[in-house]
């Protein structure tokens, strides 16, 4: 009778090089992290991360151009034209002629829209407050100071 193969034991010993001291690696293997608690909160509400940055610049700027939104969020406007469809779709923002400039759009959240983000925000809070459990305010704080250095002009 032919052996049958034993279930493969997971390796806990692996070597990862170079990878843990580099920078890239580490925001990596953070944003991962974050994104898997995401999705427990906020995510299921349909939100991405940046579906939800996008909210928060849209709420924080009304009547905001899709061009200016782009450059906010570092979206091509092509994605940010199909991401504006989806939430208005979604019945979470509204387009409307910009005031100084009939060629474009100006958008806004809908009552829904402000709704929904007033509810994601607590969640995020939420989220924020378990990915940074085991850090000092202070330590955060420098945290969110250090990495604002790496891209200084997207404050």
């Amino acid at each position: 009778m032919p052996d049958t193969p034993k279930p493969s034991k997971r390796r806990t010993d692996l070597d990862y090089g170079v990878l843990p001291g580099l920078i890239g690696y580490q925001l990596r293997m953070a944003q991962i992290a974050l994104f898997k608690d995401f999705a427990q909160g906020p995510g299921a509400e349909d939100v991405t991360p940046g579906l939800f940055g996008v909210l928060v610049v849209i709420e924080a700027n009304p009547d905001l151009k899709q061009s200016d939104l782009a450059r906010a969020t570092r979206l091509d406007r092509s994605t940010v034209v199909t991401v504006i469809d989806n939430l208005e779709k979604r019945g979470l923002v509204e387009r409307r002629v910009a005031l100084h400039d009939r060629r474009s759009n100006a958008i806004r959240l809908t009552e829904a829209g402000l709704a929904l983000l007033k509810k994601l925000k607590r969640q995020v809070a939420q989220h924020e407050k378990r990915l940074m459990q085991n850090f000092t305010t202070a330590e955060r704080d420098q945290l969110v100071a250090l990495l604002q250095k790496v891209f200084p002009e997207h404050r």
